[in-house]
Formats: C-alpha cells, sequence, structure tokens
C-alpha cells in the first residue's frame, strides 16, 4: 500500500511539471522528469520483490493407512424371522372344554397336555364297543365247539356234511364281527385320545381362543391355541441372484456359511447361526434368492414375523490391501484414490476386489502403509498441496468384522 502510495505522488508530480519555454529551464524540467521515473521505478521494484506471488492454499484433508489382514466377505440382506414349527391346534372331536392347563405365552415340551375336552359320550361309546365284542367273543366259543363236535358225528357219517358247513359259517360270521368289534373300538379310542389336547412340538403358546365351558367343533379355523417353535428358529432372507455363484455350495458337508442376525437398523448382534438352504430357484419379478438360516435363540432376541438385517460370509480374502470404501471415487476410467506423498496428492488408479458400504479390499494399484484420502475430496485436483486435519493422522482402519463383534458385545 506504501509503495502504491508513492508511485501515485511520483505521477501526481511528473503530471505537476509544466514545460518552460526557455533552453535552460527545459534541461531542467527534463532533469526533473528523469529523477521523478527514478524514484517511481525503484519503489516499482521494491514493490514486486516484497510480494512475490502466491499459489492456492494447502487442502485440509483426513487421511488413513492401507492395511494388510484377511478380510471376512460378507453380503447383505433383509429377513424375516420365522418359527420352524408353527402349529394351530384345531379340535378333532365337538365337545364341551373342560379344562385349559396352560397360561399364554407359556413355554411347553412337546407331548404336554394343554387342554381337555369331555369325553363322556366317546367313553361310552367305547364301553358299548368293547361290550359287544366281549358277547361276540362267547358267541364264537360256543360256535366253536359245537362245530368241534360237529366234525366228530359227520366223521361217523351221524349228521349231513351241510349241518358242518353251515356251524363252519357261523364261526367265520362271529370271528369277522369280532374284528369289526376290535375296529370300533380302536376308532372310539381314537377319538377319545382326541379330547385330550397336548403340544405337537417344543415351543410356545400364544394367545388362547376359548375358555372353559365353551363348544368346540371340530375343524374350527380360529382353534385353540397356536404353538410356535423358537429355539432353534430361522430366518428368511433374500440377496441379489450376483451372489448365486458365491452362495453355492455353503450348505453342503462341514462347510455352512456362518450368518449373522442384526437389527433392523443393523447395528446390534442378535444372533449367529448358519446358511441351511438356498431356495431351488430365483425370483424373475424381484431378480433375488431366498435363503434360510437357522439360529439358536436361547435368550428369545428373534422373534416370529420381526425384520432383520443379515450378513453373510461368503468367504475370505486372504492378506488383502484395505481401505475405506468412503476412499475410493469414480471416474471416466474407472475407480481412483488421492494418495498423499510429501504432502502432495496424487491421483491413483485401483482395482477393486470386493466391496461393502464400510470397506473395499484393493488388488492392484495400492501398497500397505501408503496413506489415502478418506474426506475432503471435494476440492483436490491432481498434485494438489494437502494439509492434514489439525488432530488427524494416518489411522489404521478397522475391520467391517470387527466392528460386528465390537457392536455385538456391547449388544449383549
Amino acid at each position: 500500500m506504501l509503495q502504491r502510495a508513492s508511485l501515485e505522488a511520483c505521477s501526481s508530480i511528473a503530471m505537476s511539471i509544466r514545460l518552460p519555454q526557455s533552453r535552460g529551464a527545459l534541461l531542467g524540467a527534463a532533469v526533473s522528469i528523469a529523477v521523478v521515473l527514478l524514484i517511481a521505478y525503484r519503489l516499482l521494484s521494491s514493490s514486486l520483490a516484497a510480494d512475490p506471488p502466491r499459489g492456492p492454499p494447502p487442502v485440509p484433508v483426513s487421511v488413513i493407512t492401507v492395511e494388510q489382514k484377511d478380510v471376512p466377505q460378507l453380503a447383505a440382506g433383509i429377513g424375516t424371522v420365522q418359527s420352524l414349527h408353527n402349529v394351530i391346534l384345531r379340535p378333532q372331536v365337538s365337545g364341551i372344554v373342560t379344562e385349559v392347563l396352560f397360561e399364554e405365552g407359556q413355554q411347553v415340551k412337546r407331548g404336554q397336555l394343554l387342554a381337555r375336552i369331555d369325553d363322556r359320550t366317546i367313553l361310552a361309546n367305547l364301553r358299548q364297543a368293547e361290550a359287544e365284542k366281549a358277547r361276540n367273543e362267547a358267541q364264537l366259543k360256543a360256535a366253536e365247539l359245537d362245530k368241534s363236535r360237529y366234525d366228530n358225528l359227520l366223521a361217523e357219517e351221524a349228521i349231513s356234511r351241510q349241518t358242518v358247513e353251515q356251524q363252519l359259517a357261523q364261526v367265520e360270521q362271529l370271528e369277522a364281527a369280532i374284528r369289526a368289534n376290535e375296529a370300533t373300538i380302536a376308532a372310539q379310542q381314537v377319538q377319545l385320545s382326541f379330547t385330550k389336547i397336548t403340544s405337537p412340538v417344543n415351543g410356545r403358546v400364544g394367545l388362547r381362543r376359548v375358555d372353559p365351558g365353551n363348544l368346540v367343533q371340530v375343524g374350527d379355523a380360529n382353534g385353540l391355541v397356536t404353538v410356535t417353535q423358537v429355539d432353534p428358529i430361522s430366518v428368511i432372507f433374500t440377496l441379489p441372484q450376483e451372489l448365486l455363484g458365491r452362495v453355492q455350495g455353503l450348505t453342503h458337508g462341514d462347510s455352512s456359511a456362518h450368518v449373522g442376525a442384526f437389527d433392523r437398523d443393523g447395528g446390534v448382534l442378535l444372533a449367529e447361526g448358519k446358511l441351511t438352504t438356498i431356495d431351488n430357484q430365483v425370483d424373475a419379478s424381484t431378480g433375488t434368492i431366498r435363503l434360510r438360516a437357522e439360529f439358536a435363540n436361547t435368550q428369545d432376541k428373534l422373534w416370529p414375523g420381526q425384520f432383520v438385517t443379515v450378513r453373510l460370509q461368503t468367504g475370505v480374502s486372504g492378506n488383502a490391501l484395505v481401505v475405506p470404501t468412503r476412499s475410493v471415487r469414480q471416474g471416466l476410467e474407472g475407480p481412483f484414490v488421492f494418495r498423499v506423498r510429501e504432502q502432495k496428492a496424487e491421483v491413483v488408479r485401483v482395482q477393486v476386489g470386493y466391496s461393502n458400504d464400510e470397506i473395499t479390499v484393493i488388488t492392484a494399484g495400492l501398497a500397505k502403509g501408503d496413506s489415502v484420502v478418506t474426506d475432503g475430496h471435494s476440492r483436490l485436483t491432481p498434485n494438489a498441496t494437502v494439509r492434514l486435519v489439525e488432530g488427524q493422522g494416518p489411522t489404521a482402519l478397522v475391520s467391517d468384522a470387527q466392528r460386528s463383534r465390537a457392536q455385538g458385545s456391547a449388544g449383549r
């Protein structure tokens, strides 16, 4: 500012000098103008020397160090918790409910008695069938004795053969009647067993739909109660069909893939299990495949009908170079990163082997220990000077698996 003011003053002086008419005065004026111009030149030279041109300021960035380690390859999808066995207990005989022997929400065992239906009518029919059988058995015994005597008399030709054959038919008729009685008794015993409602599986009972004293009918759509198996339990989830090649074969032998079930936000680990089944076809309308995973559920963290985030491990990238996914940018020539060397940001083309929302495996372009930019890309240009954000140095990358384990521990 001082130099500019001096130059303006010199210019004003030079403009204010009036040229005289005499030769001597003219020579003096010329000398004065030359002195003023010399002073202006020196002031301008010192100004240029004092204020050299400045470049753009350093760009503040955050960086991270490239790591090399084993990386589990994870595929994520949304799933629904489903029970492996969900049974609606419906009455198979009509009658009055006499007892309800469970509490709503109770854990029950297979074969445990849950309710009773009035069995007096069925029991009476059973006793009648048993009495009918006993009568026919007595008649059969008498008929068999008569047949034995008739056989002896026939040998002595004391009676006709027709009489013996009629007696034989009587014996066979009574034997058939006894078999019919036995079938009737068996049917009544089955009906009698239906008056005792038992749990077909280990599970949890739901809300009861009848009370003692209610009349129930065969084929009642609502049923008496629902029993749902909750341990173990399964999750049905979907993955893009592009992952079919990676998940095929994971359910064979002892190579069942590890699966983690997280809450809907994907932050809290609820249970760990294994992949059991892959559906036999791709859903053409959505381009996805359906899979089933099975989980132990001793703490009831998974509930039938619940939506969860599922992470399936489809493999492991051994000794892989790992960077945060946010550090990888997409350009016209493919993915690239900004690598920082000597406070300069250089563009490096990379090849990506595996990527998820948090980490990316680099197969070519970087080396272990390189520093790559994670934040501040918007202002970066090739070979731009950078400045690390205060308190931010190259940091190590926390793997997705490690973070999941840490969140799971926190959730437990």
